[in-house]
């Protein structure tokens, strides 16, 4: 079964940090990029930060300097370290693999969710 794992979630304090792990089942062999997108009630999914194989980074204007995605590609794992959290980065946080390479070809997949809320 192809799937990704997500973990790390919870509910923290404004200016607290969490950590979100992300994990590939091993019926994934390799992962062109690995990202994290959020979606907050009523708003649509977007994307809060990304990572290349190569190790490129792409993120969110507005988590620049806060989050910082990383990745080992060994596992398929991506993580996303989120410190100095605002209320406004409460979400639904989902992890995505693009071009992911399965015995069944390639297509891309999406975790199940993990909330992130940010309040006192």
């Amino acid at each position: 079964q192809v799937q990704l794992v997500e973990s790390g979630g919870g509910l923290v304090q404004p200016g607290g940090s969490l950590r979100l792990s992300c994990a590939a089942s091993r019926t994934i062999f390799s992962i062109n990029a690995m990202g994290w997108y959020r979606q907050a009630p009523g708003k649509e999914r977007e994307l809060v930060a990304d990572i290349t194989s190569s190790g490129s980074t792409n993120y969110a204007d507005s988590v620049k300097g806060r989050f910082t995605i990383s990745r080992l590609n060994a596992k398929n794992t991506v993580y996303l370290q989120m410190n100095s959290l605002k209320p406004e980065d409460t979400a639904v946080y989902y992890c995505h693999a693009d071009n992911a390479v399965t015995v069944r070809g390639i297509k891309d997949y999406w975790g199940q969710g993990t909330q992130v809320t940010v309040s006192s």
